[in-house]
C-alpha cells in the first residue's frame, strides 16, 4: 500500500511562485511512477506533469515552461516547483503514484494511489 500526503499549496498573487511536496510512505519514489494533476472547480481533473522510474518528466502545454516536477530519493518526497503563476492554475492539486510501470515508463491512465490534494488559489 502507498500513502501520498501533499503540502504546500496556499493563496498567492498572479506571477508568485509555489512549490508542492507529495512525501510517499509505503514504497520508495523511486519505484513508483508518479505524477501531479489538478481540478478546477465545474472542470474535469487534468494531467499538470509526470515523473519516470527512470527520471525523465513531462509536463502539459499549458504549464510548460512554468512548471517542473523532480525528486528527491533521499528524502522519498517528488515535488511541483510552480513560477509565473495565473488564476487559471487555480485548482486543487493532487500527487499520484503508479506500481509496476516500466523504469522508462509514464503511468498513463493507470495510476493507483492519490494524494488528498492542496488548494492553489491565485489571484489577479
Amino acid at each position: 500500500q502507498v500513502q501520498l500526503v501533499e503540502h504546500g499549496g496556499g493563496s498567492v498573487q498572479a506571477g508568485a511562485s509555489l512549490r508542492l511536496s507529495c512525501a510517499a510512505s509505503g514504497r520508495t519514489v523511486s519505484s513508483l511512477g508518479m505524477g501531479w494533476f489538478r481540478q478546477a472547480p465545474g472542470k474535469e481533473r487534468e494531467s499538470v506533469a509526470a515523473i519516470t522510474r527512470s527520471g525523465s518528466s513531462t509536463t502539459n502545454a499549458d504549464v510548460k515552461g512554468r512548471f517542473t516536477i523532480s525528486r528527491d530519493n533521499a528524502k522519498n518526497t517528488v515535488y511541483l516547483q510552480m513560477n509565473s503563476l495565473k488564476p487559471e492554475d487555480t485548482a486543487v492539486y493532487y500527487c499520484a503514484a503508479c506500481l509496476g510501470v516500466g523504469y522508462i515508463s509514464y503511468c498513463g491512465r493507470d495510476y493507483t494511489y492519490w494524494g488528498q490534494g492542496t488548494q492553489v488559489t491565485v489571484s489577479s
